[in-house]
């Protein structure tokens, strides 16, 4: 197995606790910025020459990719070398997002790099033995909403209430009745939870009769946000924190991928110059 480190628990929506505290993502609270990936001080001129490669093929197919067509850049990195795997890591670095997926068929691992829209996709199978590493450029990876559909119902039971629970069932009901509804191109549906008077009962009322689902998201993009789907199809619980790990909104969208998570294309874009500058850095290493 090659090491690949992605800095991203499994959780269930609305399952936040105070010992859970998001200690992997640094600087809670301000904007993500640009950050250029370290290289090591000596790096083989072999090892630099596989890694160009894998680069100069990524950077090709990044400049011929309409933003937005599901037939995006994807490279297999199952052949390079570990040193070679090793560099590729430190030369795309890390960025904002991380993703865990779990299915049936295993885990699926997803960092994106300091490259907005470049991610790092490591699959592993139920016994935990890796079957998948690729470096992808999209948006998001589409396995991610793929996996999200698998462990979702296009419906879901409206339980009833029990005692202490006010607002929640009318909420439930509204989800349900827009999520049965929804179809691909359709403008989120939000509902704000921070912004309705809502007690303790009512929050785990909606927690457990949506579930959690099979993807969590975390990102730092703008302070810290976990988004985390259900059980209910294209329904996720979306939760921001600020510095103190303090819950400051709390979201419920019916949509294919909440807007958070996904790379935007003028980011995209510039990706695609800072990866050509980076490859030219490399090359004279």
């Amino acid at each position: 197995m090659k090491a690949f480190p992605i800095p991203a628990v499994a959780v269930g929506p609305g399952s936040h606790e105070e010992d859970e505290a998001l200690e992997y993502i640094p600087s809670p609270g301000e904007m993500s910025t640009f950050n250029v990936p370290r290289l090591p001080e000596v790096i083989d001129p072999v090892v630099r020459d596989e890694v160009l490669g894998v680069l100069g093929r990524l950077l090709d197919g990044m400049r011929a990719w309409s933003f937005g067509d599901p037939d995006y850049p994807e490279i297999d990195l199952a052949a390079l070398s570990v040193d070679a795997i090793t560099l590729v890591n430190e030369a795309l670095g890390q960025g904002e997002v991380s993703i865990v997926a779990e299915t049936e068929r295993g885990t699926l691992r997803v960092q994106e790099t300091v490259f907005a829209g470049v991610w790092r996709e490591l699959g592993f199978d139920p016994a935990q033995r890796q079957v998948r590493d690729v470096v992808s450029a999209a948006p998001v990876p589409g396995a991610i909403g793929a996996c999200a559909q698998v462990a979702c119902s296009a419906g879901i039971a409206v339980p009833s209430p029990p005692s202490g629970v006010m607002n929640a069932p009318s909420i439930l009901a509204e989800l349900v009745d827009v999520a049965a509804r929804w179809k691909a191109g359709d403008a989120a549906h939000i509902v704000n939870l921070t912004l309705l008077p809502l007690v303790p009962d009512d929050l785990a009322y909606l927690d457990g009769a949506l579930g959690a689902g099979s993807v969590v998201v975390l990102s730092r993009g703008y302070g810290n946000c976990r988004v985390s789907s259900t059980r209910l199809a294209n329904t996720w619980w979306v939760q921001y924190f600020n510095s103190a790990d303090n819950l400051i909104l709390n979201t419920i969208e019916v949509t294919d991928m909440p807007d958070v998570v996904p790379a935007a294309a003028e980011d995209f874009g510039d990706s695609v110059e800072r990866l050509a500058e980076w490859i030219e850095t490399l090359r004279l290493e």
